[in-house]
C-alpha cells in the first residue's frame, strides 16, 4: 500500500504541531490541590534546613546566585568571560567592563538577591497557572548559562539540573509537573533566605573579606552591613510575597 501526502496537508500538520506545542507551553494548567502545595513546601524546607542536606542542595542556589551575576552583567553591557561552580558550593563569575558605576554595582548586588527574585517570579507564574512555561523558561535559562560555564563540575551541575527540568516538562503529567515546579519555587524562596545569614556569620568571625557585600561597600562607600540588610530584606520579602501567591492567599 502506498500513501501520499500533499504539500498542503504537510503544512497543515506542521502548523497543527506548532500550535499544539504553543498551547502546551503558553497555555494554563490545572491548579494543584492544596495538599500538594503544602507538601512541596515541606519538602523544600527539608532540603534547606538540615545542614547535611543543605550542603548538597545549596549547589542549586549557587547556580541561581552566579546566574544572577552573569545575567545582570550582560544586561548592563558588561562582557561575561565565564562562570565557575565549585563542589564546595562556592562560585565565581568573571565579567569585564568599567570597574565602577551602576553596571558593576548591579552586577555585584545580583548574586544574593537572584535566588529569591527568581523564586518570586516563579511564584507569580504558578499563581497564573503557567506551570509548563515555568519549567521551559528554567530549562532555557540553564541552557544559556551552560554556554558560559568554564569548569567540568559546573557544567555537570547545570546539565543535571537542566535535564531534570526538561524531562519533567516533556515526559510527565500535570500532577508531577506541578509538584516539581512548586517544589523548585519553594526551594528558591526558602533557599534564598539562608545564604545572607551564612555570609553575616562568616563576616562576624572575620571570614569572607571579599564578599559581595564588601565589594559593594568599596563601590558605593555604603557599609557592608547595609548591603547585608538589603540581601535579607529582598529574601524575606520575596518569601512572604511568593508564599502568599503559592498558597493562593492573594
Amino acid at each position: 500500500m502506498i500513501s501520499t501526502t500533499t504539500g498542503t496537508e504537510s503544512s497543515g500538520i506542521a502548523a497543527a504541531s506548532i500550535g499544539d506545542l504553543w498551547d502546551r507551553v503558553f497555555g494554563t494548567q490545572p491548579v494543584p490541590e492544596d495538599w500538594l502545595v503544602i507538601v512541596t513546601a515541606a519538602v523544600a524546607l527539608a532540603a534547606v534546613a538540615p545542614h547535611p542536606l543543605w550542603r548538597l542542595s545549596r549547589n542549586a542556589v549557587t547556580i541561581a546566585h552566579e546566574g544572577g551575576h552573569g545575567l545582570v552583567a550582560l544586561l548592563t553591557g558588561r562582557k561575561l568571560d565565564g562562570i565557575r561552580l565549585h563542589s564546595d558550593t562556592s562560585g565565581l563569575t568573571v565579567s569585564r567592563g568599567k570597574p565602577t558605576g551602576i553596571g558593576m554595582i548591579l552586577t555585584a548586588a545580583a548574586g544574593y538577591t537572584a535566588p529569591s527574585l527568581l523564586g518570586l517570579g516563579g511564584a507569580w507564574l504558578l499563581a497564573a497557572h503557567h506551570i509548563t512555561l515555568l519549567l521551559w523558561l528554567a530549562t532555557a535559562l540553564l541552557l544559556v548559562m551552560l554556554v558560559m560555564i568554564r569548569n567540568a563540575y559546573g557544567a555537570l551541575t547545570v546539565i543535571v539540573t537542566g535535564a531534570a527540568f526538561l524531562l519533567i516538562s516533556w515526559l510527565t503529567g500535570p500532577t508531577v509537573q506541578a509538584a516539581f515546579a512548586y517544589a523548585a519555587v519553594w526551594f528558591l524562596l526558602l533557599g534564598g533566605v539562608r545564604p545572607p545569614f551564612e555570609l553575616q556569620s562568616k563576616r562576624r568571625h572575620g571570614g569572607a573579606p571579599d564578599s559581595d557585600a564588601d565589594q559593594l561597600a568599596r563601590l558605593t562607600h555604603v557599609p557592608p552591613t547595609m548591603w547585608l540588610f538589603l540581601f535579607h530584606a529582598v529574601s524575606l520579602c520575596s518569601l512572604i510575597g511568593g508564599g502568599t501567591w503559592l498558597l493562593g492567599l492573594k
